[in-house]
């Protein structure tokens, strides 16, 4: 985008859709857990859907920039949770030291 000769928006997206429910169940099939063991739908907090199809059209940055998505939605997923692993397992190690968080209350009693 950067060594194009005259500037553009483009839309970077694989074209493809997925549900919250898909991201849930891959998250939790990385994790090794079963979703229907931890997460629970209460009907009172869906909300309407504003719109029907939430979809990125990454048609001209593909034809004008040659650009190709190259990460898989799973892929994805995966590198999200594997990071917040390596976090969660820093915390871990943080508090298992006595050292708080910056979120937390140094003074509070655990």
């Amino acid at each position: 985008m950067l060594q194009t000769v005259e500037p553009g928006d483009y839309v970077i997206a694989t074209g493809e859709t997925h549900s919250v429910r898909e991201f849930v169940e891959s998250t939790f099939d990385r994790l090794n857990l079963k979703v229907d063991d931890h997460v629970r739908i209460d009907e009172a907090y869906m909300r309407p859907s504003e719109v029907d199809l939430l979809l990125g059209d990454p048609s001209k940055a593909k034809r004008e920039l040659n650009w190709q998505p190259t990460v898989s939605f799973d892929e994805l997923v995966a590198m999200m949770v594997d990071e917040d692993l390596v976090l969660a397992n820093r915390e871990k190690t943080l508090r298992d030291h006595g050292h708080p968080l910056s979120n937390e209350n140094p003074l509070a009693v655990h």
